[in-house]
């Protein structure tokens, strides 16, 4: 899942994507590179990043969106939390909501994705992207986000949401602090078992610099292979990320290693 920010201030890429041109040249080299599916956002979400007037998430994103669905043969997720935004980018071409606010907010968002027949990401998130990273709290975080993601796809199916549609994601880095998230990582078999596709992000994030030293978020590629690898041994099948020509040839040579010897 390559993604797409279009956005002034994400933590890693922000105003490198603001002119619908650009973020549309983006989305077409990054499906070029291997990506399976593009996502899309028009609000920041990192640590402490402020909300965004729904009207300007349209702004930003819907061109993004209409001129991906003509240019590219693939999927494309909408990353939001406003269910008008995702109303409005299933409609532009989007086929997928990816929810980090999971349908907290009322029965809206999940309507939205219902009616449309859409795919659907439910995440975890403690707190919010204003207040997520302010001293995060758990007794044991992988049950915790495993029973909180169980909760949510039993309510999901009770929704009218086909199961075939849900994936779930941890929210690495989404109100947990370092060894909240090694902890998610050591635990993604958690997940797996709940037998729904899991979600991993992890690309230039900041517990990947706070373990290898790498300060600048575009310093953080070879952190973030390692933990794309782990998470394909561990079964995740979606890994969203800044960087998918290097994802993708780690992949294939990790696919080709884990074959039997002698097999195609």
């Amino acid at each position: 899942m390559g993604i797409i920010n279009v956005t002034p201030d994400s933590f890693s890429d922000g105003g490198q994507c603001m002119a619908p041109e650009a973020a549309i040249r983006h989305g077409m080299e990054l499906a070029s590179q291997g990506a399976d599916i593009l996502d899309v956002g028009g609000e920041s979400t990192r640590p402490g990043a402020q909300a965004v007037d729904v009207a300007e998430e349209l702004r930003r994103v819907l061109p993004v969106i209409g001129g991906l669905a003509r240019s590219v043969g693939i999927p494309i997720s909408i990353d939001t939390r406003h269910h008008e935004v995702a109303e409005a980018a299933l409609a532009a071409g989007a086929s997928i909501v990816n929810d980090i606010e999971a349908g907290r907010r009322g029965p809206e968002m999940w309507r939205a994705v219902r009616d449309a027949g859409a795919g659907y990401i439910c995440m975890h998130m403690q707190g919010t992207p204003e207040t997520m990273q302010s001293s995060p709290v758990y007794g044991d975080v992988v049950a915790e986000v495993r029973a909180f993601l169980a909760e949510r796809l039993a309510a999901l199916a009770e929704f009218g949401i086909e199961r075939a549609r849900i994936a779930i994601d941890p929210g690495i880095g989404f109100g947990k602090d370092l060894a909240h998230n090694l902890a998610l990582l050591r635990g993604l078999d958690e997940f797996v078992s709940l037998g729904h596709p899991v979600v991993l992000g992890v690309s230039r994030k900041g517990f990947v610099g706070t373990v290898t030293g790498a300060a600048r978020p575009s310093e953080r590629l070879a952190g973030g292979l390692a933990c794309a690898l782990h998470a394909a041994r561990s079964g995740v099948a979606i890994l969203r990320t800044h960087d998918v020509a290097p994802t993708v040839q780690a992949l294939r040579m990790w696919a080709a290693l884990e074959r039997p010897e002698g097999a195609a």
